[in-house]
């Protein structure tokens, strides 16, 4: 999984391209919050960021303030890396937008834990927003075979989009998921012994 990451000290920057590395995960390092948030304009961004809270030009709390505006944006984890230790500043980095909250110096176990927890999350994520979109697409088709259908009286075919007559059975197949298996009902079957 890629994971954006924005942190203006250099050393800071190399331990966490590293470490990361090392767990598998795909980073993006940036020097800055400006610099990111361009990233993030880029199609595809990461789901998963890291970002420092005190950086030059863009902060860590201005650049998740800016993404939770942005409707493509909104669904991204975001940890804010940090020194500020206050309560005050922990409730501030949240409501900035911020889904985790990281006071330096870090333990690389916890932060490997929170990663694995914003993973968990974006993936669940991502899943949910998949099955949202087969559902539109089974409702899409469920409302084609709603409304008047015109059919024959006598042959009991059913004219299509196209304007042309087809059986009942087609119809429906190519139309919804419904499959056929062909019998005989008992009132037929004695009208069919009856003429015999």
């Amino acid at each position: 999984m890629r994971i954006l990451i924005a942190d203006d000290d250099p050393v800071q920057r190399h331990a966490m391209r590293t470490q990361l590395g090392k767990w598998k995960y795909e980073p993006l390092v940036f020097n800055d919050g400006k610099q990111a948030w361009q990233a993030l304009q880029e199609p595809s961004p990461p789901a998963l960021a890291v970002f420092d809270w005190n950086m030059p030009g863009m902060d860590g709390v201005d650049l998740c303030r800016e993404i939770r505006e942005v409707p493509a944006l909104a669904g991204m984890y975001i940890i804010l890396l940090t020194s500020n230790q206050e309560q005050k500043d922990k409730v501030v980095g949240l409501e900035s937008g911020a889904d985790d909250y990281i006071t330096k110096p870090f333990h690389w176990d916890e932060l490997r834990a929170r990663l694995r927890a914003g993973e968990r999350i974006v993936t669940l994520q991502q899943t949910l927003a998949a099955r949202v979109e087969e559902l539109q697409e089974a409702l899409v088709n469920v409302k084609k075979l709603s409304g008047l259908l015109p059919i024959c009286a006598y042959c009991k075919r059913i004219r299509d989009n196209q304007d042309y007559w087809t059986q009942v059975e087609k119809y429906l197949a190519e139309n919804s998921e419904a499959q056929f298996s062909h019998g005989i009902c008992p009132d037929c079957l004695n009208q069919q012994l009856a003429m015999k």
